[in-house]
């Protein structure tokens, strides 16, 4: 839940910030892209965390 949230929530900050600072298509993709993967790996650790303190 909190991966696909951290993908979501990251490719719509990255899309925004690119556009924000005038990027072209190439740039806001590739923005979308990297913010997704960091709040992804987040949402993982964060998933881990919940998952091992729970047992």
């Amino acid at each position: 839940m909190f991966v696909i949230g951290g993908l979501i929530i990251g490719a719509l900050l990255g899309t925004f910030n690119a556009r924000k600072r005038g990027g072209s298509l190439g740039d806001i993709l590739q923005y979308a892209a990297v913010y997704a993967i960091i709040l992804g790996l987040a949402g993982m650790l964060i998933t881990l965390m919940v998952h091992r303190l729970a047992v």
